[in-house]
C-alpha cells in the first residue's frame, strides 16, 4: 500500500497561522464565559441527539439555538457564528467516531464536557478582524495579539485557543494558492529509525532531539511537588499551571525540530519517499516506546505530506516490509536482528550502515511504485561489481548539502 502526493498545478489550499494573544484580565473572563457557554451549547446538543432513537437532523438542532439564546440569557455574550459553530464541532466528531468504527477499530461514545473540558470556540467568516496588531473578536473587544509572520490569503475562521497552561493563541485559518518552488532534480528516500531521528538515502544522519528525555527529569520533580498539594486548593492549581508549561515545552521543541526538518527536505528534493509506518502499533509492542512517542513520526510524516503538496513536490508512501532486510544493492534478503547496525550482503559484498541501506530500498520502491524506474544510487564502494552481476543500473554521486543544524 502507498500514498502518492503530487501537486504540480495552481490550487486553492487551506493553511494555519498561529499567533499568542495577550488578553486583559477582564477580557480573559469574557472568553472564558464564551468557553464555558459553549460547553453548554455542546452538552445539550450532545443530550438531544441521545434522547432518541433516530439521529436527528442537525438542520432540527439548529433551530433551536434561536429559543435556547432566549431562555438563557448568557449565551448573547456568545457570538451568533460562534453558536452554530458548536453544533458542527459535535457533527464532525461523531463523524471522527464513525469514521474509525468503519476502519475496525475499538471506539466508545461521545461523553459530555465537565466544567473546564472545553478549550476551543470558532468564529467562522465573520465577526473579527486584525485592526493595528489587534484580534478584534465580536462581542469580547481587541486583543493584542503577536503578528510574527504575515498572513498570506484569505482568513476564513479564527479558532481561539486556551491551552493547559492558560495562554491563548489565535489560530487563522487560510485559503490561498500554492505556490511551487522551483525544480532541483534531486530524490530521496528517508529512513525514520530510533538511534538516529531519521538516515536518507544520500547517507545524510539526523540525529534524535530526544526532547522529552531532556526535561523527563523537570517533569517528574513538578508532578512530584502536584502530589503533595492538598487537592482543591489555589497551590494545586498553580501547580499545574507549572506542570502544563512543563509539557508545553516539550511539545513546542517538537515541533519546531520538525518543522525546520520537513522544510530542509521539501525545498532539497523534487522527490520524497518515506514509510507508511503503523506508529499507533508500534506504540503498543514494549520495545522502546517512549522513544517512538517521542519521536512523533506520524506528525513529521503529515508535515512532509502538506508541504509537498503546497510546494509541487511528489510524496510517496511505500510498504515498510523488508526494507531494512533487503540488499539494495542486489536484492537479497539478509536477516537482521535489531541490535546489529550494519547490513552485509554475503551475495554481492555489500557493507553499509543498515539504515542507509533501508532508506535507498525504500526509494527504490517509491520510484518503481511510481513508474520512474530504478534510482542510480548504487553505492560507491560497489562500483567495481556492476559488471559482475550484470546490473545496467549506474551511479550518481549526489553531493547534498547536510542539515543544519537546529
Amino acid at each position: 500500500m502507498h500514498k502518492i502526493t503530487n501537486r504540480c498545478t495552481k490550487r486553492k489550499m487551506n493553511l494555519n497561522y498561529r499567533f499568542r494573544l495577550y488578553p486583559s484580565k477582564a477580557q480573559e473572563i469574557e472568553m472564558l464565559g464564551v468557553l464555558d457557554e459553549c460547553r453548554k451549547l455542546y452538552n445539550h446538543f450532545l443530550g438531544e441527539w441521545k434522547k432518541v432513537d433516530k439521529v436527528p437532523r442537525k438542520y432540527d438542532l439548529q433551530a433551536q439555538i434561536p429559543s435556547l439564546v432566549e431562555k438563557y440569557p448568557h449565551l448573547e455574550n456568545v457570538h451568533s457564528k460562534t453558536r452554530q459553530y458548536v453544533l458542527w464541532q459535535l457533527y464532525s466528531n461523531l463523524r471522527g467516531l464513525r469514521g474509525a468504527k468503519e476502519k475496525g477499530r475499538k471506539v466508545g461514545r461521545l461523553r459530555f464536557k465537565k466544567y473546564g473540558r472545553n478549550k476551543c470556540f470558532v468564529y467562522n467568516q465573520t465577526g473579527f478582524a486584525i485592526i493595528d496588531n489587534k484580534l478584534r473578536l465580536s462581542k469580547i473587544g481587541s486583543i493584542p495579539i503577536k503578528l510574527h509572520r504575515e498572513i498570506e490569503g484569505e482568513i476564513k475562521q479564527v479558532y481561539v485557543k486556551r491551552t493547559d497552561s492558560g495562554k491563548w493563541f489565535a489560530v487563522f485559518s487560510v485559503e490561498t494558492e500554492q505556490e511551487k518552488l522551483g525544480t532541483t532534480g534531486r530524490k530521496v528516500g528517508i529512513d525514520l529509525n530510533i538511534q538516529n531521528y531519521l538516515t536518507d538515502s544520500n547517507g545524510q544522519v539526523v540525529k534524535h532531539p530526544h526532547t522529552l528525555l531532556k526535561l523527563e527529569h523537570k517533569l517528574k520533580r513538578e508532578h512530584r511537588k502536584l502530589s503533595k498539594k492538598k487537592p482543591g486548593s489555589k497551590n494545586k492549581l498553580k501547580q499545574r499551571y507549572r506542570v502544563a508549561r512543563v509539557h508545553e515545552r516539550v511539545s513546542d521543541r517538537r515541533r519546531d525540530f520538525l518543522h525546520k526538518l520537513s522544510r530542509y527536505y521539501i525545498e532539497g528534493y523534487d522527490f520524497i519517499a518515506v514509510e507508511n509506518l503503523s506508529v499507533q502499533k508500534m506504540m503498543q509492542s514494549a520495545y522502546n516506546s517512549k522513544n517512538t512517542a517521542d519521536s512523533s513520526w506520524s506528525s513529521f510524516i503529515h508535515m512532509l505530506s502538506y508541504k509537498a503538496e503546497g510546494a509541487g513536490r511528489t510524496f510517496v508512501k511505500v510498504d515498510p516490509k523488508n526494507t531494512t532486510q533487503m540488499c539494495s544493492r542486489c536484492g537479497q534478503h539478509v536477516y537482521k536482528h535489531i541490535w546489529v547496525r550494519r547490513h552485509n550482503c554475503p551475495t554481492c559484498g555489500l557493507d553499509l550502515d543498515r539504515d542507509h541501506n533501508a532508506a535507498i530500498n525504500i526509494l527504490n520502491k517509491a520510484l518503481i511504485e511510481v513508474g520512474q524506474g530504478l534510482p542510480e544510487l548504487t553505492p560507491v564502494e560497489m562500483r567495481p561489481l556492476l559488471q559482475n552481476f550484470g546490473s545496467g543500473a549506474s551511479f550518481v554521486e549526489e553531493t547534498g548539502s547536510s542539515f543544519q543544524k537546529l
